[in-house]
């Protein structure tokens, strides 16, 4: 499914996979996607690993790299926090990554990120990560986010194996160049 995920991506967006080259010529933002305890911690909920998974690990580890590359840089990142009401149910997945619990927080090894002045933390409660950052006011955190730092280029980095959530996000970055 992965695969043929990112074939579609390949078809229809400006997307590439390869090695990762950074340039200071152009202004590029890091998007952590939901790097939750409720998604990547053994134990820690519903959709969380049973037991430990090297892949998950690795993943989770990269995000941890490449997030301190950037911030190391001062270059923004921005992190997509999965964070749900405990009385609104998100069919078909069952209760998790619940508003106020630790399931809902970023992983250990992001967890310095909460205090990180070039990071943005957004607490989203719907799959789309991009109507998840419409605030009341109608603005978009998301899309602020990109106009403040003037972002040209992202790079998207997620851990799930079911790309939902990255798919509308990635789909919308087209939309955000300015």
């Amino acid at each position: 499914m992965v695969s043929a995920t990112i074939d579609l991506l390949k078809k229809e967006l400006p997307v590439e996979e390869g090695s990762l080259v950074l340039s200071k010529d152009v202004k590029t933002g890091l998007v952590l996607v939901d790097v939750v305890n409720g998604f990547c911690s053994v134990g820690a909920g519903n959709l969380a690993p049973v037991k430990p998974d090297k892949q998950i690990s690795y993943m989770v580890k990269e995000s941890a790299r490449l997030a301190k590359l950037f911030c190391g840089e001062k270059w923004p990142v921005f992190a997509f926090l999965d964070s749900h009401h405990p009385d609104i149910p998100e069919p078909p997945y069952p209760p998790h990554c619940i508003a106020g619990t630790d399931e809902a927080r970023l992983v250990p090894d992001l967890q310095w990120l909460e205090n990180e002045a070039n990071a943005t933390l957004k607490c989203k409660d719907c799959i789309d990560g991009f109507l998840g950052s419409v605030e009341k006011d109608g603005s978009n955190v998301f899309v602020d986010w990109v106009k403040k730092n003037q972002i040209k280029a992202t790079y998207v980095y997620w851990i799930l194996y079911v790309p939902l959530c990255r798919l509308e996000i990635v789909g919308c970055l087209p939309l955000l160049r300015m």
